[in-house]
């Protein structure tokens, strides 16, 4: 058995903290909603839109930063992506318009997905023998920010106000001067002179399909997730639950994510990815199902678990692309991160329609089921080297 290489800690929180950053800031936008229709009076589908184009930029531009990241040896994106984010969400305090608005959520949505694919792509190459760990550690910067970003923006904003938002980029504009510091340049992948199709060709070659496959199942978990994370706290409304309680749900959905991803990265690196795959997503579906049929306080523990499952597979589809096509290492984890998740995301208004025709519970009951399902793609996969 070959030694195992050590991963370089320092460079790894560097870019676990490059993607606290720019996702603290895009984690502002969900939760001020509500106050963004009370000040512009915006209408349903003027919300709808806002989530929309946010979802859409993380769909179109990480791949192209990815590609873009493997030909390039610059920190451009890197910095660059959180700085957006940084500079424009906090200004949405001060938009005088709906169309102001969006603009300044449209360039932070950019600035958040540019960083992603160069960033996740970096993480192999500092991870020495422990990609699977490394990658979740990473992931739990996102994860991280995704829980404590409502919960800050929506407390500065209840005791500031709205128009204090932009003195939020003190945090991003001091943690960037941190990063400026510390996070290394990227190694590039050689494909400079290639062209587009020649790129694809060196990058993916004979792995193409496998990586087709991982995508997929990438997509199903996304869909899934975000369609219980947009419409449970619908439902749980209309069950009589409180603000903060369906606020605590999803805070313990989104956090367990956070948790069992580092516990499913550090394992992997021991029993490979494909058993994780399986118990992650054969145990989702009961989560999921007890979540929605187990009433009263055991609602807290059942979103702990679903959140714990059905997210912890994130880091591990990521590793896995990266370790099939090393050349093409941010160009796969756009696929993996932003693509797949663009993808889940920008379908999950057909779970809202079929909810229109036979109500939430059972839309849900049946979106529960899709994980258990998708072990028969998973038991494809490709089996990994240890």
């Amino acid at each position: 058995m070959s030694k195992k290489r050590k991963a370089d800690a320092k460079v790894i929180f560097a870019l676990a903290l490059v993607h606290f950053t720019g996702d603290f800031y895009a984690s502002f936008i969900h939760p001020l909603l509500p106050v963004f229709v009370e000040k512009l009076s915006l209408t349903l589908t003027q919300v709808g839109l806002i989530a929309g184009l946010s979802r859409f930029f993380a769909f179109i531009v990480q791949p192209s930063a990815g590609y873009i990241a493997d030909h390039y040896r610059t920190r451009l994106f890197l910095l660059g992506g959180p700085f957006l984010a940084v500079l424009f969400i906090p200004l949405v305090g001060l938009a005088p318009s709906f169309v102001v608005l969006l603009l300044f959520i449209s360039l932070g949505s950019i600035g958040s997905a540019l960083f992603h694919p160069t960033s996740a792509g970096m993480v192999s190459t500092y991870a020495g023998s422990h990609l699977g760990f490394s990658m979740s550690i990473f992931n739990l910067g996102g994860t991280f920010a995704f829980g404590v970003g409502p919960l800050f923006v929506t407390y500065f904003v209840h005791t500031f106000g709205l128009e204090a938002s932009p003195w939020t980029m003190t945090i991003g504009l001091f943690l960037l001067i941190l990063l400026y510091k510390i996070v290394p340049f990227p190694t590039g992948e050689g494909l400079g002179g290639l062209g587009f199709l020649g790129s694809i060709r060196e990058a993916l070659g004979g792995v193409w399909k496998a990586i087709a496959l991982i995508w997929l199942v990438m997509v199903l978990r996304s869909f899934v997730s975000q369609s219980f994370l947009t419409f449970l706290p619908v439902y749980y409304a209309r069950e009589g639950y409180s603000l903060v309680s369906i606020g605590t749900i999803i805070a313990l959905f989104t956090v367990a994510g956070a948790l069992s991803g580092l516990i499913a990265g550090h394992l992997s690196d021991r029993l490979g990815y494909k058993p994780i795959f399986f118990v992650s997503y054969g145990l989702a579906t009961p989560s999921f199902l007890l979540l929605l049929f187990l009433p009263g306080q055991w609602v807290y523990l059942n979103a702990l678990l679903a959140g714990f499952f059905i997210l912890a597979t994130l880091p591990l589809g990521v590793s896995m692309a990266q370790e099939l096509a090393p050349r093409g290492r941010s160009m796969v984890s756009s696929l993996m991160m932003g693509l797949a998740f663009g993808t889940g995301g920008m379908i999950t208004p057909l779970t809202g329609m079929a909810a229109d025709f036979f109500s939430i519970k059972p839309v849900l009951t049946a979106l529960a089921v899709v994980p258990i399902l998708t072990t028969g793609l998973i038991a494809l996969l490709p089996e990994r080297r240890l």
